[in-house]
């Protein structure tokens, strides 16, 4: 079968990472099982399409995954696999309330 000009031929796109982006992340389309401090209770979670974030119910906000945009709350673009604490809301005595991910960014409910 010929193709016209006007046709154009779908091809997948693989985002490469960049020099900064050295760090290996594994995204899965999958539940995965997640090993967290054993004290830490969990009453929110919330998924981005690359970057997932839990607040537990001490207030504390964690969160992993893709990082490229800051959306990780780690004041840099830094990803993780492993669950990390944002540590200004707890230097600011900022209490994490609720917390939404959207495709690139945390939005985070705080009580002073």
């Amino acid at each position: 079968v010929g193709s016209s000009p006007g046709d154009a031929e779908l091809t997948p796109c693989q985002e490469q990472p960049a020099a900064e982006d050295a760090a290996f992340i594994s995204i899965q389309a999958f539940p995965a099982l997640l090993d967290l401090p054993q004290d830490l209770e969990v009453s929110k979670v919330s998924c981005g399409s690359r970057h997932t974030a839990i607040v537990t119910r001490g207030g504390e906000l964690y969160t992993w995954g893709w990082g490229k945009y800051g959306q990780l709350g780690h004041r840099d673009s830094a990803s993780s696999d492993h669950p990390r604490r944002v540590e200004y809301l707890a230097a600011e005595g900022l209490r994490a309330e609720e917390v939404v991910c959207g495709p690139w960014t945390t939005y985070v409910c705080v009580l002073e």
